[in-house]
C-alpha cells in the first residue's frame, strides 16, 4: 500500500514537472493588454493582481484588493520607463515583452512551475506618474506576490 502511494506521488510529480517544463502553466497572453482610452486593462476579477487605476472601476469586485499607488516619475516619463526596464530586467524570472517610450510590458515567470504574471507600466502624461498593473494569468490567488513585486520595484526605483 505504501509503495503504491509512493509510486502514485512520484508519477504525479513527474507529470507536473513535465507540464511546467512544456509551459502548461503559463496561460495565454491577454489580448487586451496595453492602454485603451488612457487606461490599462481593468483589475483582475480574482484576488491575484494590483492596479494603480483600480479606482477608475468603482463597482469592480476586486477594486479594494487591487488598489496600489502609481509609481512616481524619476525624470521624464520615457526616462523613468527606461530605468524601470533596467530594474525589472535584472529581476529573477523577468522577461521584457514590449518596451516603448511610453509603455513597458514584462513577464514574470515563476521558477518551479512556470506560472506567468503580466506586469504593465504606462507613462500617464495627464497624471504625471507611471500607472501600473500586474496580474497572474492563472490561479485564483497570487498570495500577494504581484503587490510585493511592485513594491520591490518601487523601492528600487526610489533608490
Amino acid at each position: 500500500m505504501l509503495q503504491t502511494l509512493f509510486l502514485v506521488l512520484l508519477l504525479l510529480a513527474v507529470v507536473v514537472s513535465l507540464g511546467a517544463k512544456f509551459g502548461l502553466f503559463a496561460g495565454r497572453t491577454p489580448a487586451d493588454l496595453g492602454t485603451h482610452d488612457g487606461r490599462l486593462k481593468p483589475p483582475s476579477m480574482r484576488p491575484n493582481g494590483v492596479s494603480s487605476q483600480a479606482g477608475l472601476y468603482p463597482d469592480h469586485p476586486q477594486r479594494a484588493y487591487a488598489q496600489i499607488e502609481p509609481l512616481p516619475l524619476r525624470g521624464g516619463g520615457p526616462q523613468t520607463l527606461e530605468r524601470l526596464r533596467r530594474i525589472v530586467a535584472a529581476m529573477p524570472g523577468a522577461r521584457v515583452a514590449r518596451s516603448d517610450p511610453g509603455y513597458l510590458h514584462v513577464l514574470f515567470v515563476s521558477r518551479w512551475m512556470g506560472f506567468v504574471d503580466d506586469a504593465e507600466f504606462w507613462f500617464d502624461p495627464r497624471a504625471g506618474v507611471i500607472q501600473v498593473r500586474s496580474a497572474s494569468r492563472l490561479g485564483r490567488s497570487d498570495g500577494g506576490a504581484n503587490r510585493a513585486r511592485i513594491e520591490q520595484i518601487r523601492a528600487r526605483l526610489a533608490a
